[in-house]
């Protein structure tokens, strides 16, 4: 066997792998790069080797940076099916479809601005400035109103003056048409997906769904077996499985394991923390009589909130508030959720499923579906709960929250994953902490956002423990507990220095691992 690596390769996002026998060839993942824009089209639009050329596909899980990719592959003469397991397969039929309206929505966002930007220069003569009412009357030809775009208008004056276009990545009907090559697979169940050539899925536990690959190849005279975790999760986070530590006699000899570091020189909050903190935030703002906002991201970290909200409304631990899930994708994502107790863990059967309950519905909690629900919602001045995408507070029904929270002391802003540097969430993050440190005496500081400036009053709390990936302690424990006897490592799904410095780190504890490089071939 062959692996080359082609994505999250000294680098986080754009999950891609391709394992070659003499027969097959088998992609692990096709994940979407995630980063600046222009870096990222360059990246995403073209796949690095021929679809056709393709047997088949392995999915680790839904996220985006690890499946964003497959409409692309999907619709340029894949002939293969899109292995993963039945949650996965569930999930993407709502992550795949919403990525696609994305990027509809960012290309005709784009094409916009282009037009309307040429016909400024038309209207001014090509000269510095343009009056006020004739921008206006440029807006109301390119829009049908204050939201929506005219996108015939605008495509009639881009062919017109013969303006670029930009494409989405894919549409809406490439990610329907991808839909179609999935097929759902139990965990623990060994399916062939090539000559020769079979996949067995075990418990990532990263979020509901998610799997370790084990691929057996029989060529030959000899067996070579190539492990791919995707996304190693947590130990003891509610609601999914564990990491799995006992795989069957056949796979537990690795002769190469392909294993994440996205904090592979870090460690984590300890999970035993998250119930007492974010009882002690609810309890102290409603008893400000404030709101509580959490941007969080749909898949995972949502439902892993309604959970512990649960679990402390029914033990009395804080006053029942109403709980707003305020993201359409994410109450698509609960329902998934809601369909598949066959993978949550005991803990999940013993406290909810036993006394005939639901995990993540209860008598307060309510899914906001319109726009209206939305926007009436953020009027709502009597104490309550929000959990609102995005994640990183950079788009999303999270910025009209703020908009009519951020300025009032007695509500807070609960930060519960990862913000990445230049977002709008790390600013909050980074501001609430000095105005803390100040003992918020003087001015608060002031953010920028819908082209206003809004003054951060509301205190800001992060919880740490939320995050969905193993650190470095925990990745360890993962290989020294389970029964796997693995030859060798390449790290990879994690910055440079965080990959390098967990290959040193499993190589102190006698590991013998290695960090590819874009492109790298190994031969295994």
């Amino acid at each position: 066997m062959h692996v080359t690596f082609f994505g999250a390769v000294r680098e986080v996002t754009g999950s891609m792998h391709l394992v070659c026998t003499e027969e097959d060839k088998v992609l692990l993942d096709c994940g979407m790069f995630q980063g600046r824009r222009q870096e990222a089209v360059e990246k995403n639009k073209v796949l690095p080797f021929d679809p056709a050329m393709l047997t088949n596909m392995i999915l680790s899980h839904a996220h985006i940076d690890h499946s964003g990719r497959i409409p692309v592959l999907t619709r340029k003469d894949f002939n293969g099916r899109v292995f993963c397991t039945r949650v996965t397969a569930d999930a993407c039929a709502f992550l795949l479809p919403d990525s696609a309206k994305i990027q509809e929505s960012d290309a005709q966002y784009l094409n916009y601005k282009t037009v309307r930007n040429t016909l400024a220069r038309i209207r001014s003569g090509n000269g510095d400035g343009i009056a006020k009412e004739d921008m206006e009357g440029i807006k109301k030809i390119l829009k049908n109103n204050t939201h929506t775009l005219n996108n015939v208008a605008i495509n009639e004056i881009i062919a017109k003056f013969d303006l670029n276009c930009i494409e989405p990545l894919y549409s809406s009907a490439d990610a329907e048409q991808a839909l179609a090559c999935f097929e759902g697979i139990p965990y623990r169940r060994e399916i062939a997906v090539g000559k020769d050539l079979t996949c067995t899925f075990y418990e990532a536990g990263h979020i509901l769904g998610s799997a370790m690959s084990v691929l057996r190849h029989r060529g030959e005279g000899q067996l070579k077996t190539v492990c791919y975790t995707g996304d190693i999760g947590r130990f003891s986070k509610p609601i999914i499985r564990d990491p799995a530590l006992d795989f069957a006699e056949k796979d537990r000899i690795i002769d190469l394991l392909i294993m994440e570091s996205t904090y592979g020189n870090r460690e984590h909050e300890p999970v035993e923390d998250l119930k007492p903190r974010l009882k002690r935030i609810l309890n102290e703002t409603i008893a400000r009589g404030g709101t509580v906002l959490i941007p969080s991201f749909a898949y995972g970290r949502t439902q892993e909130l309604l959970y512990i909200i649960h679990e402390l409304y029914d033990e009395g631990g804080v006053p029942r508030v109403p709980v707003w899930v305020d993201s359409p994708l994410a109450a698509n994502i609960t329902a998934v959720f809601g369909q598949h107790p066959e993978v949550y863990d005991q803990e999940t059967h013993d406290t909810f499923l036993r006394k005939g309950e639901n995990p993540f519905s209860f008598a307060q909690v309510n899914f906001t579906r319109s726009a209206e629900d939305s926007i009436a919602l953020t009027r709502e001045e009597r104490p309550h709960i929000v959990i609102s995408a995005s994640g990183m507070c950079e788009a999303g029904r999270i910025l009209h929250h703020l908009r009519y929270k951020i300025h009032n002391e007695k509500n807070t802003i609960l930060i519960v994953g990862y913000m990445a540097e230049n977002t709008l969430g790390r600013r909050i993050l980074e501001e609430g902490r000095r105005f803390e440190e100040k003992g918020r005496r003087g001015d608060a500081p002031v953010l920028r956002f819908f082209n206003k400036e809004y003054p951060l009053r509301a205190r800001v709390e992060k919880i740490g423990g939320f995050s969905a990936h193993a650190d470095k302690n925990e990745m360890l424990r993962f290989l020294k507990e389970s029964n796997l006897q693995v030859k060798r490592i390449a790290v990879v799904h994690g910055e440079e220095d965080q990959s390098l410095a967990f290959s040193d780190f499993l190589g102190s504890h006698g590991f013998a691992t290695f960090v590819p490089r874009r492109g790298q071939t190994i031969s295994v």
